[in-house]
């Protein structure tokens, strides 16, 4: 059946490929959908790790403050 979704071949460690078969069998998912939600998880925890690493650079004791309400109004 065709995909539009863009396909991705990896070499996986011996212990990588293990530890995504008993992730995959614990939670009744194919190996490909387990290894798919860690990616995407580890994007998340990336990105989380791009906006932390900005809000330091902002997080000086010159900063101006403005409150919640004059931002959203």
């Amino acid at each position: 059946m065709p995909t539009n979704k863009k396909r991705l071949n990896m070499s996986l460690p011996a212990d990588i490929e293990e530890a995504i078969a008993i992730l995959a069998k614990r939670d009744a998912m194919p190996e490909a959908t387990k290894a798919l939600h860690l990616i995407t998880i580890a994007l998340e925890l990336e990105e989380d790790d791009l906006w932390n690493a900005i809000a330091e650079k902002r997080d000086i004791k010159s900063a101006t403050f403005i409150d919640h309400d004059s931002v959203w109004t």
